[in-house]
């Protein structure tokens, strides 16, 4: 076996140079070159009904895939693509303000009527939907909820299986 002597400062350049390569650049918004001009970061309260409907003949969501088990009819495992309505008030004759689209989870809010028209956030959460509250994590944004976080509060106003319409109540910081 054969020793090679290296200088100490020559192993600690190495190393340095290793560290350089693996170390994530620190991150900011570009755009074309350019830093993103982000603005004061602003809060928005939004308020809205979405209205899941499975069954009859024009349904807003449909499964895509099943687990391999006759256990539960949309057990652990079901898959469905969604393209729900979201309106102003718990009605489904009540004015829509935009709609939701995914496959169950992650969800894009995507609105297309009123001051946010052309604008969406995102959740990504567990949604256990046989508890009638529970709570969502907002993880972006785009358009006026450019970057979004924040958190929505989900209450069941009507479970009449396989059909629901939740009510919404959402608190976005945004830029």
């Amino acid at each position: 076996m054969t020793w090679v002597a290296v200088r100490p400062d020559a192993s600690l350049a190495a190393v340095l140079v290793i560290i350089l390569f693996l170390t994530p650049v620190e991150g900011y918004a570009v755009r074309a070159g350019r830093a993103l001009k982000l603005g004061k970061e602003k809060v928005t309260y939004l308020h809205f009904f979405l209205h899941d409907t499975i069954s009859g003949e024009n349904p807003t969501a449909v499964q895509v895939a099943n687990p391999n088990s006759t256990r539960f009819p949309f057990g652990f495992g079901s898959v469905f693509v969604i393209d729900d309505v979201l309106t102003e008030a718990v009605e489904r004759s009540s004015p829509v303000v935009g709609n939701a689209q995914g496959i169950d989870l992650p969800v894009d809010f995507a609105f297309t009527t009123g001051k946010y028209k052309g604008s969406s956030f995102s959740v990504m959460s567990r949604n256990p939907i046989t508890e009638t509250r529970r709570e969502l994590a907002v993880v972006g944004g785009r358009g006026k909820f450019r970057l979004a976080r924040g958190v929505a509060q989900l209450t069941t106003r009507l479970l009449k299986y396989p059909d629901a319409i939740i009510e919404y109540n959402v608190t976005l910081f945004h830029y």
